[in-house]
């Protein structure tokens, strides 16, 4: 009887990754000690704080917390049926809303001027950077002694170029107060905006421009249709950038007007309640929803960005 051949199976070798693929194994290794980093530097802050706001944790005996569920956030005295941390909200946004709008304005205004070519352009980009080198608290002291109704420097300007009949209270004064602030930050932050804008301005190809001038198309009508669109995806990290900062803005308030309800910020709101008030629940909990209210502005900023470039390019 005739033997039957049995068919002998080899195992293959595993095909070698690819060169994506290998790349994206390089990323993470390289990533690795920075994400770990990040976990241990803002993870188990970030982990303990909203452990903090589900509990009734004081300030001096922290150990003797208690589970209180959502009470920090929804109960009777929580945060989210406070007066006043609405009202620290709205101040927030208008904040934020208003001063980033600014900014952007008129960074991308003197980023145009900044890229223009004239005689001795790189002192004057040197000097535009001084008001955002120079750090928020001492700008803002310094912008205090100014804004003084008393001894001011802008009072006396003002009255004695007759625009004012009396000394105003800028930083005292409700209504006044928070354009005050608003004008203070953009003062320090423009320079800032700008210089975003002119690095993205510096990256355009000249070749499109070239080729505008030939065909005596106006310089607005290039810029609307050139230069914006190619320079926005750095204008879009840009007001990302400046939002998150102005969402969580609280040393320039602080040493501008601190405590007052008139200017109060979400950040000035946590700090009242964990320091002056000891209440390190209901401050987590207002920390926490401050977290929260930032990544997901972000997020929307970052889908809304993404969108309009899709759209865009289709």
């Amino acid at each position: 009887m005739a033997a039957v051949p049995v068919a002998c199976t080899q195992d293959r070798a595993p095909a070698p990754p690819t060169l994506a693929e290998s790349r994206v194994r390089a990323a993470w290794l390289f990533l690795a000690p920075l994400v770990v980093l990040m976990v241990l530097v803002a993870g188990w802050p970030l982990c303990r704080t909203l452990w903090f706001s589900l509990t009734d944790a004081d300030l001096k005996d922290l150990g003797a917390a208690r589970f209180v569920g959502l009470d920090n956030y929804t109960g009777e005295f929580g945060v989210l049926r406070d007066p006043d941390w609405w009202r620290a909200v709205g101040n927030t946004l208008l904040f934020a809303g208003v001063s980033v709008a600014i900014e952007t304005l008129l960074g991308l205004v003197v980023a145009l001027v900044l890229d223009a070519d004239f005689p001795g352009r790189s002192v004057v980009r040197a000097a535009v950077l001084v008001p955002w080198a120079i750090p928020t608290v001492v700008s803002a002291k310094m912008w205090a002694w100014m804004l003084n109704d008393q001894f001011g420097v802008i009072n006396h300007v003002l009255m004695t170029t007759h625009l004012i009949s009396q000394p105003l209270a800028w930083v005292a004064d409700p209504s006044l107060a928070l354009g005050s602030v608003i004008a203070v930050d953009v003062w320090k932050a423009t320079p800032f905006m700008a210089l975003l804008i002119l690095a993205a301005l510096q990256m355009l190809p000249t070749d499109c421009y070239e080729a505008a001038r030939v065909d005596g198309i106006h310089p607005v009508t290039v810029f609307v249709r050139v230069t914006l669109p190619l320079i926005r995806p750095a204008l879009m990290v840009a007001v990302i950038f400046r939002a998150l900062d102005a969402l969580r803005v609280f040393d320039l308030v602080y040493v501008l007007t601190s405590n007052s309800r008139d200017t109060m910020s979400m950040s000035i709101y946590a700090r009242q309640q964990l320091v002056d008030f000891q209440q390190v629940g209901l401050g987590s909990a207002a920390a926490t929803v401050l977290f929260g209210t930032v990544a997901l502005c972000t997020a929307l900023a970052i889908t809304l960005g993404r969108v309009r470039l899709e759209g865009a390019a289709g």
